[in-house]
C-alpha cells in the first residue's frame, strides 16, 4: 500500500464511493482498490499523465465563456474510477425510467387537457407563467406522447449512500460524449482491469440514441434522415454535437443548412435538397425558429415550428419540453409520479423549499446560512449560493433577491455530497461528486448503465460543473 492510500481519511459525515468509514474498500470496489494500491507513486502519476496525453491527442475539450472571450480547455479527468454495484443500480435504473415517464405525461397534459393543474396538484401560475411554457406548443401530441426524448438526471448520494435526484435536465442535456470518452481513456490507461472486472458497457449509447430518434420519425420510413442541429463551432458543447452525429451516422447541420418548403424540412446538400425526418436539436428553443420565437435568431430555421406542428418532422427534445425543466417544477415530480402512474417514487427528491410559498420563503430567509439557494431557470452551476460557504454580505444580497423575485428561487438543505478517492497532486484525497445518467425515451425507454460522474476538484467544493472548475471520472457498474 502506498502512502497515498494510507493517509486517505475516513469520515462519518460523507458517504465515500470506494472506501468505508472503517477504511476498507467497499465490496464492489475491492479488486480496483487492491490493484491501484499496488502502484507506486511513479506508476500512478505515469498513468494519469497518459490519460492527460490521450485527452490532448483526442482533442477532448470544453469551452468556458468569459468576458475576455471563449476559452477551450482540455477535459479535466481523474483516472480513479467510481464503482457502483449492478444490483444497486437496478433500482436506480427503474426509478429513472419511472421519473421520465411521469415527466413526459406531465408535459403532454400541460399542452392538452391540463388536468393536473385543474386538480390543484401543481399551482397553475407556476406552470403557465414559467419561461419554459410555450403557448405555441398547445394542442401538440408528439409520437408516443414523448416530449423529452433525452434526459440527463443529476443524482447525488447522501451521507447514508442513498441516491437522490438533484434536478432533471430536459431541454438540451449535455455531457454524454464525455461519459463515453471517459470510458475510452480508462481502457487505455487501465486496460488490465477490464479483463478482471465485469463492467456494464456504455458504448452502445449512439446506436440507442439513433434507435430512439428513428422511432419518432413521421410515417416511419425504413431509413429516416436524422439531422443533429447545432448552434455551430463556437458553442461550448460543439465537441459533443460532432461526436454524436458521427456516432449515429446522422447529419450535423446548422440552421442555415435547412429550409422549409410546404411545411416540410429539407437539408441543402451537393446533390440537391434532401428531406429531413427527425431533428435532434442542440439549439435552445428560443432560437429555433425566428417566425415563432426570437425574431433576431440566426441559429434556427424559419418555418421549422410550422413543419413540426404539421407533423412532417419530429424534433427531439420537442419544443416546449422545458416547461418541466424548472427547479420549482422539480419539487412536484414525486406528486406527478403518484398522479399519473399511481406509484410510489422509486428515487426520492432532495427536500426543496419554494420561495414562492410565503411560509417556505420565511423559513429560507431565516436559514440562508444553512441552505443552498438556486435560481429556478439557470443551469451549469450559475447563480447558486451555498449558504455555509458564503459570506454574510452574500446572504443579505440573496435575501434581497428572494424578496424581490420569490418565484425565481428555490432552496435546499446543504447535503454533503458523496466523495471518492481522487488524485490530487501528490496525494489521493476525497472529492465531492455527482452523477448524470442519460435516459432515452421514444417507443421504448433505456437508461445508461451509470453515467457522467462529475467531480469538484477543489478541496471542499460542492460545485461539480466543468464551467465552475469541476472534472470527471469513469463510472463503473459492476456485476
Amino acid at each position: 500500500m502506498t502512502d497515498r492510500w494510507r493517509t486517505y481519511p475516513s469520515s462519518n459525515a460523507t458517504y465515500d464511493e470506494l472506501i468505508t468509514e472503517k477504511g476498507n474498500p467497499r465490496l464492489a470496489a475491492r479488486r480496483l482498490v487492491s490493484h491501484l494500491r499496488a502502484f507506486d507513486d511513479q506508476e500512478l502519476e505515469a498513468r494519469q499523465k497518459s490519460a492527460d496525453l490521450s485527452i490532448r491527442e483526442m482533442g477532448i475539450s470544453f469551452t468556458v465563456y468569459s468576458q475576455s472571450g471563449n476559452i477551450d480547455r482540455a477535459w479535466p479527468f481523474d483516472i480513479i474510477p467510481r464503482v457502483i454495484a449492478a444490483k444497486e443500480w437496478q433500482e436506480v435504473d427503474a426509478g429513472l425510467k419511472q421519473r421520465l415517464t411521469a415527466l413526459n405525461m406531465f408535459i403532454q397534459d400541460v399542452y392538452t387537457k391540463q388536468e393536473i393543474l385543474k386538480d390543484g396538484i401543481i399551482p397553475k401560475d407556476l406552470v403557465l407563467k414559467s419561461t419554459g411554457f410555450k403557448e405555441q406548443c398547445m394542442g401538440m401530441k408528439p409520437a408516443h406522447g414523448v416530449w423529452a426524448h433525452v434526459c440527463g438526471t443529476d443524482l447525488i448520494r447522501d451521507w447514508n449512500g442513498e441516491f437522490l435526484v438533484l434536478e432533471d435536465n430536459l431541454r438540451i442535456p449535455s455531457g454524454v460524449s464525455y461519459m463515453l470518452e471517459n470510458r475510452q481513456i480508462t481502457k487505455r490507461v487501465l486496460p488490465e482491469l477490464f479483463r478482471d472486472y465485469s463492467i456494464l458497457p456504455i458504448d452502445d449509447y449512439p446506436s440507442m440514441l439513433y434507435r430512439t430518434l428513428a422511432s419518432i420519425a413521421p410515417n416511419r420510413p425504413r431509413k429516416p434522415c436524422i439531422a443533429l442541429l447545432t448552434p455551430g463551432i463556437y458553442n461550448s458543447a460543439y465537441f459533443e454535437h460532432a461526436f454524436l452525429a458521427q456516432g449515429m451516422g446522422a447529419e450535423l447541420v446548422e440552421g442555415v443548412d435547412l429550409f422549409v418548403k410546404d411545411e416540410e424540412v429539407f437539408m441543402r446538400t451537393v446533390d440537391g435538397p434532401q428531406k429531413v425526418d427527425v431533428i435532434y436539436r442542440r439549439v435552445d428553443e428560443e432560437f429555433l425558429d425566428p417566425e415563432m420565437f426570437r425574431k433576431d435568431s440566426v441559429l434556427g430555421t424559419p418555418g421549422l415550428m410550422s413543419a413540426w406542428r404539421a407533423g412532417n418532422v419530429a424534433i427531439a427534445n420537442a419544443p416546449g419540453s422545458g416547461v418541466a425543466d424548472n427547479k420549482a417544477i422539480y419539487a412536484y415530480v414525486p406528486e406527478m409520479i403518484r398522479y399519473y402512474l399511481n406509484e410510489k417514487p422509486k428515487i426520492s427528491n432532495v427536500e426543496t423549499y419554494l420561495c414562492s410559498d410565503p411560509e417556505q420563503r420565511a423559513y429560507v430567509l431565516a436559514n440562508l446560512a444553512d441552505l443552498v439557494v438556486k435560481p429556478t431557470d439557470e443551469s451549469g452551476g450559475y447563480g447558486i449560493m451555498v449558504g455555509p460557504k458564503s459570506s454574510a454580505s452574500q446572504h443579505r444580497a440573496y435575501a434581497k433577491l428572494i424578496r424581490k423575485h420569490p418565484n425565481k428561487y428555490i432552496a435546499q438543505p446543504t447535503i454533503s455530497l458523496s466523495t471518492a478517492p481522487t488524485l490530487a497532486g501528490k496525494t489521493i484525497a476525497p472529492r465531492h461528486l455527482d452523477l448524470r445518467p442519460f435516459i432515452l425515451q421514444g417507443k421504448e425507454s433505456w437508461a445508461t448503465p451509470g453515467g457522467l460522474t462529475r467531480v469538484a476538484l477543489k478541496e471542499g467544493s460542492l460545485v461539480v460543473n466543468s464551467s465552475q472548475g469541476g472534472g470527471s471520472k469513469d463510472t463503473w457498474i459492476v456485476e
